[in-house]
């Protein structure tokens, strides 16, 4: 084991950050180890478009299996540690003496030391869910020390690593350029090219509205798409990704740039952000092609008033001007990977016409929406709000009431903010008014919880996403089942306690299980539905135990389960 090197200056040497530009790769070469000692296969890549956020780092594959070794990337020690039932789930964080911040999620559990620190502190305030921020004399590590296992908690799709690198202002900063290193010898794929006239007057062969271009596929690996015609502002967009040795998964590109006629004209590189820029991923994609088809397709120019830092060099916001009728323009877009593998697209845009006189489209019936002013739609018992700066830019929204129904637009604009429906219940007579709730209707008629809560006798559901929702009501309390005992039975060979919950309507909002009176942890996966005691904290008395357990909805709906067990430690 490495000697430990704290010393009483570590936060002096905390604020100590290195001034490379991030540009430049491997920044800190030498300084990190991997966090896994399995072979380094990923099934995700920093900056990869996630749903509404960017990746902030590397999802590292441990063969589908729980349990594997994560180890201290550098001496430091535990700053952070967050327990949720989403997001992260198991997360951990370590500050390094550089100023850099390892973090290490969806994990199973904890070293052991480090499983004591916070199980002590979920029985003293009786919760599953828990943040502490430890000192920085509390839980240190040297590089290589086992600081926890990997695991599938929280919003994981299945067993893996999340693994971040922070800067000392809490950004992310792409791993690679620490020198954690993934083979990867295989060049970024290119599915789709989109062609965008990017306003009113322009055309994409001859039409005001985006076209995708056919991809011819070259012998040496790269693309040229079919020649096309166009006229006045327009934008290229790609759906691309890349892939590592090992994997079949299809991760996020490093680095897109594109030439016109020879010279720069955008580029994008993926090494850094911030958290509050994250969102702004739906300005970077088409957010409409990707509602309708699932595929994520890249603008290759900067929309008005998006404040990407991942942006790089650009002339004229990477827009083309097509105005000189029959000039050809040629253009390259050249994808990369972090190892330098590259794919090339070659692009042939002849400019047009001028298009003729075009039909006005009649939006009468649709409202109109200032992105950088507040906007309030009321109709019946239904109040619609939509803050300054939920939209990205001016828009034609739809809205229809249809009784306890309300259709805001469709799911084809994305929003910043969130927007708030308000329903009177005043018309509502029956008992419990409290069980009702703003939900969301797919389009094969199910409801789905939002955000809920009434105040004064209105209803309030908050959403980040346009579409049909619908006043309904909850009746209905979760279901509590035992799965690993059955009552007043003996389990002194059982490790752990094992409860199914499950709330069919609204969702679990909450849990407190007992035993004997006394709290007892149990840890709760949503999805598995699950809550897991573990026999190892020694909360269980021998004999017979009394346990019971509330689970309460998000409307309030509530059922108690009591049930004995007998147990010899």
């Amino acid at each position: 084991m490495m000697q430990r090197l704290f010393i009483s200056t570590f936060f002096i040497l905390c604020m100590f950050h290195f001034g490379e530009s991030q540009t430049n790769k491997k920044i800190l070469e030498g300084y990190f180890i991997n966090p896994l000692d399995i072979d380094m296969k990923l099934s995700g890549t920093f900056g990869e478009l996630r749903s509404n956020h960017f990746h902030s780092g590397l999802d590292i594959k441990t063969n589908q299996r729980t349990g594997a070794k994560v180890y201290a990337v550098a001496n430091g020690y535990v700053s952070r540690i967050k327990i949720e039932r989403y997001g992260y789930g198991k997360a951990l964080y370590v500050t390094h003496p550089n100023g850099y911040t390892s973090v290490y999620a969806h994990l199973e559990k904890f070293a052991p030391r480090i499983e004591e620190y916070v199980k002590k502190r979920q029985y003293e305030k009786e919760s599953f869910e828990i943040q502490l921020f430890p000192t920085d004399l509390e839980l240190r590590v040297d590089q290589g020390d086992i600081i926890a296992y990997s695991g599938n908690s929280g919003g994981s799709g299945g067993p893996h690593l999340h693994f971040e690198i922070r800067d000392s202002a809490a950004k992310p900063i792409n791993p690679m350029l620490m020198d954690i290193e993934i083979p990867d010898t295989k060049a970024p794929i290119v599915k789709q090219v989109m062609a965008y006239p990017l306003d009113e007057n322009s055309t994409i062969n001859g039409r005001n509205q985006p076209e995708l271009i056919r991809l011819i596929p070259l012998k040496n690996g790269d693309f040229k798409t079919e020649n096309f015609k166009a006229y006045g502002q327009i934008g290229i967009g790609v759906n691309t990704n890349d892939r590592q040795n090992g994997a079949a998964n299809q991760n996020g590109v490093y680095r897109i740039k594109s030439y016109l006629n020879g010279t720069k004209n955008f580029q994008i590189t993926f090494d850094t952000y911030a958290f509050n820029e994250t969102r702004y991923l739906n300005r970077l994609i088409d957010y409409n092609h990707f509602k309708k088809t699932k595929s994520r397709i890249t603008k290759l120019f900067i929309p008005e008033g998006s404040p990407l830092s991942l942006y790089e060099d650009h002339i004229d916001y990477g827009v083309l001007s097509c105005y000189d009728a029959g000039v050809t323009n040629q253009l390259k877009v050249e994808i990369m990977d972090f190892k330098d593998n590259t794919t090339n697209i070659h692009l042939k845009i002849t400019t047009d016409q001028p298009p003729g006189e075009r039909m006005i489209p009649d939006n009468s019936h649709l409202s109109y929406v200032n992105h950088r002013e507040s906007f309030t739609y009321n109709d019946g018992a239904f109040n619609v709000s939509i803050p300054k700066g939920a939209l990205y830019q001016n828009s034609l929204l739809d809205i229809k009431v249809n009784s306890d129904t309300i259709k805001i637009h469709q799911d084809e604009i994305p929003l910043h903010k969130n927007i708030y429906i308000n329903y009177n219940l005043k018309s509502k007579k029956e008992e419990n008014l409290k069980q009702y709730y703003i939900g969301r209707v797919t389009d094969w008629g199910s409801v789905y919880y939002t955000s809920s809560k009434i105040k004064n006798g209105v209803l309030t559901g908050s959403t980040r996403y346009f579409g049909t929702y619908a006043v309904s009501k909850d009746y209905t309390p979760p279901t509590i089942t035992p799965v690993s005992f059955k009552n007043k039975q003996w389990i002194s060979n059982h490790k752990t306690l094992k409860i199914k919950i499950d709330d069919a309507q609204t969702g679990i909002k909450g849990y407190r299980a007992t035993v004997n009176g006394e709290f007892i942890l149990m840890e709760y996966d949503y999805k598995t539905k699950l809550l897991v005691h573990d026999f190892e904290d020694g909360v269980v008395k021998d004999g017979e135990n009394n346990l019971k357990v509330i689970v309460t909805d998000n409307v309030g709906n509530s059922t108690t389960f009591d049930a004995v067990f007998y147990r010899k430690n």
